[in-house]
Protein backbone atom coordinates (compact mmCIF):
# COMPACT_ATOMS: atom_id res chain seq x y z
CA UNK A 1 0.00 0.00 0.00
CA UNK A 2 1.22 3.57 -0.60
CA UNK A 3 2.21 5.63 2.05
CA UNK A 4 1.23 8.63 0.77
CA UNK A 5 -0.86 10.59 3.72
CA UNK A 6 -1.89 13.93 1.73
CA UNK A 7 -4.10 14.32 -1.61
CA UNK A 8 -2.60 16.24 -4.90
CA UNK A 9 -3.94 18.49 -6.82
CA UNK A 10 -6.51 17.05 -9.17
CA UNK A 11 -6.17 13.38 -7.90
CA UNK A 12 -9.80 13.27 -6.39
CA UNK A 13 -11.40 14.49 -9.72
CA UNK A 14 -8.98 11.55 -11.60
CA UNK A 15 -10.09 8.72 -9.41
CA UNK A 16 -13.68 9.98 -9.87
CA UNK A 17 -13.20 9.54 -13.51
CA UNK A 18 -11.45 6.63 -13.16
CA UNK A 19 -14.99 4.84 -11.59
CA UNK A 20 -16.52 6.51 -14.40
CA UNK A 21 -14.47 4.84 -17.15
CA UNK A 22 -14.40 1.76 -15.53
CA UNK A 23 -18.31 1.30 -15.18
CA UNK A 24 -18.49 2.58 -19.15
CA UNK A 25 -15.92 -0.64 -19.71
CA UNK A 26 -18.17 -2.51 -17.75
CA UNK A 27 -21.26 -1.45 -19.86
CA UNK A 28 -19.47 -2.23 -22.81
CA UNK A 29 -18.49 -5.61 -21.82
CA UNK A 30 -21.55 -6.26 -20.90
CA UNK A 31 -23.05 -5.36 -24.31
CA UNK A 32 -20.71 -8.04 -25.82
CA UNK A 33 -23.03 -10.62 -25.62
CA UNK A 34 -24.63 -10.34 -21.89
CA UNK A 35 -24.14 -12.12 -18.42
CA UNK A 36 -25.13 -15.48 -20.08
CA UNK A 37 -22.48 -18.43 -19.05
CA UNK A 38 -19.39 -17.95 -17.75
CA UNK A 39 -17.98 -19.15 -21.18
CA UNK A 40 -19.76 -16.51 -23.01
CA UNK A 41 -17.37 -13.80 -25.59
CA UNK A 42 -18.28 -11.36 -22.89
CA UNK A 43 -17.15 -13.30 -19.52
CA UNK A 44 -13.69 -12.44 -19.66
CA UNK A 45 -14.06 -8.28 -20.43
CA UNK A 46 -16.65 -8.23 -17.53
CA UNK A 47 -14.30 -9.56 -14.80
CA UNK A 48 -11.70 -7.86 -15.78
CA UNK A 49 -13.97 -4.53 -16.02
CA UNK A 50 -15.57 -5.38 -13.04
CA UNK A 51 -11.97 -5.36 -11.14
CA UNK A 52 -11.54 -2.45 -12.72
CA UNK A 53 -14.64 -0.94 -11.27
CA UNK A 54 -14.01 -2.55 -7.52
CA UNK A 55 -10.62 -1.24 -8.01
CA UNK A 56 -11.39 2.30 -8.75
CA UNK A 57 -13.97 2.48 -6.04
CA UNK A 58 -11.57 1.36 -3.77
CA UNK A 59 -8.92 3.95 -5.20
CA UNK A 60 -11.50 6.83 -5.18
CA UNK A 61 -12.68 5.76 -1.29
CA UNK A 62 -9.08 6.37 -0.11
CA UNK A 63 -8.58 9.47 -2.05
CA UNK A 64 -11.37 11.20 -0.47
CA UNK A 65 -9.96 10.35 2.86
CA UNK A 66 -7.10 12.05 2.94
CA UNK A 67 -6.75 15.85 3.11
CA UNK A 68 -5.51 18.11 0.63
CA UNK A 69 -1.91 18.54 0.44
CA UNK A 70 -0.88 22.49 1.49
CA UNK A 71 -0.41 25.28 -1.13
CA UNK A 72 -0.88 22.62 -4.19
CA UNK A 73 -1.78 24.62 -7.49
CA UNK A 74 -3.68 22.13 -9.83
CA UNK A 75 -2.22 23.79 -13.36
CA UNK A 76 1.29 23.49 -11.88
CA UNK A 77 1.31 20.32 -10.69
CA UNK A 78 -1.23 18.74 -13.43
CA UNK A 79 -0.33 20.19 -16.43
CA UNK A 80 3.69 21.64 -16.44
CA UNK A 81 4.72 24.48 -18.80
CA UNK A 82 6.09 22.00 -20.77
CA UNK A 83 3.27 19.40 -20.95
CA UNK A 84 0.84 22.21 -22.02
CA UNK A 85 3.78 23.46 -24.72
CA UNK A 86 3.85 19.97 -26.28
CA UNK A 87 0.10 19.95 -26.47
CA UNK A 88 0.11 22.99 -28.27
CA UNK A 89 2.87 22.36 -30.70
CA UNK A 90 0.96 18.79 -31.29
CA UNK A 91 -2.67 20.74 -32.29
CA UNK A 92 -0.62 23.53 -34.61
CA UNK A 93 1.39 19.93 -36.15
CA UNK A 94 -2.41 18.57 -36.56
CA UNK A 95 -3.82 21.88 -38.36
CA UNK A 96 -0.91 22.72 -40.60
CA UNK A 97 -0.31 19.24 -41.74
CA UNK A 98 -2.93 18.69 -44.56
CA UNK A 99 -1.70 22.86 -46.10
CA UNK A 100 1.69 22.19 -45.18
CA UNK A 101 2.73 18.55 -45.97
CA UNK A 102 3.82 16.18 -43.84
CA UNK A 103 7.69 16.90 -44.71
CA UNK A 104 7.50 21.10 -43.83
CA UNK A 105 4.99 20.26 -41.36
CA UNK A 106 7.30 17.74 -39.69
CA UNK A 107 10.53 19.30 -40.05
CA UNK A 108 9.00 22.33 -38.54
CA UNK A 109 7.71 20.38 -35.48
CA UNK A 110 10.56 18.77 -34.87
CA UNK A 111 12.69 21.79 -34.57
CA UNK A 112 11.00 24.02 -32.85
CA UNK A 113 10.21 21.24 -30.09
CA UNK A 114 13.81 19.70 -29.99
CA UNK A 115 15.23 23.73 -29.99
CA UNK A 116 12.88 24.88 -27.39
CA UNK A 117 13.27 21.19 -25.25
CA UNK A 118 16.61 20.74 -25.34
CA UNK A 119 18.15 24.16 -25.23
CA UNK A 120 21.08 22.97 -27.55
CA UNK A 121 21.70 25.71 -30.74
CA UNK A 122 19.96 25.87 -33.74
CA UNK A 123 21.98 23.82 -36.08
CA UNK A 124 22.14 20.84 -33.83
CA UNK A 125 18.15 21.34 -33.41
CA UNK A 126 18.03 21.45 -37.35
CA UNK A 127 20.62 18.79 -38.05
CA UNK A 128 18.96 15.98 -35.63
CA UNK A 129 15.16 17.19 -36.80
CA UNK A 130 16.18 16.39 -40.38
CA UNK A 131 17.88 12.94 -39.75
CA UNK A 132 15.20 11.82 -37.93
CA UNK A 133 12.59 12.90 -40.92
CA UNK A 134 14.84 11.49 -43.24
CA UNK A 135 14.22 8.15 -41.35
CA UNK A 136 10.83 8.33 -40.76
CA UNK A 137 10.15 9.56 -44.29
CA UNK A 138 11.82 6.25 -45.36
CA UNK A 139 10.37 4.16 -42.99
CA UNK A 140 7.17 5.06 -43.63
CA UNK A 141 6.98 6.56 -46.93
CA UNK A 142 9.34 4.30 -49.23
CA UNK A 143 8.91 0.94 -46.96
CA UNK A 144 5.76 0.91 -45.62
CA UNK A 145 4.62 2.64 -49.11
CA UNK A 146 2.23 4.96 -46.64
CA UNK A 147 1.02 7.73 -48.47
CA UNK A 148 1.33 10.81 -46.28
CA UNK A 149 0.26 14.49 -46.92
CA UNK A 150 1.27 15.94 -49.32
CA UNK A 151 1.31 19.73 -49.08
CA UNK A 152 3.38 22.61 -50.57
CA UNK A 153 5.87 20.02 -51.74
CA UNK A 154 5.89 17.68 -55.08
CA UNK A 155 6.47 15.06 -54.02
CA UNK A 156 5.15 12.58 -55.95
CA UNK A 157 7.05 14.34 -58.79
CA UNK A 158 10.85 14.40 -56.75
CA UNK A 159 10.40 10.76 -56.16
CA UNK A 160 9.35 10.17 -59.62
CA UNK A 161 12.55 11.66 -60.93
CA UNK A 162 14.29 10.01 -58.72
CA UNK A 163 13.49 6.62 -59.16
CA UNK A 164 14.22 7.47 -63.13
CA UNK A 165 17.05 7.92 -61.82
CA UNK A 166 17.93 5.02 -60.14
CA UNK A 167 16.40 3.30 -63.05
CA UNK A 168 18.93 4.35 -65.40
CA UNK A 169 21.76 3.93 -63.11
Amino acid sequence: MSSQTTRYPGERLFSFLLVVFSIFLLWRAYLISGFSDLSSPGAVPMGASAMMVISACIAFTQTLKQPPVEGGRFFYHCLPMVVGFMMAMVIIYAVLLEQLGFIIASLLFLFITLRTLSQRSALWSLGLAVISLAIIYIIFRLIFQIVLPEGVVPEREILAVVSRLWEDA
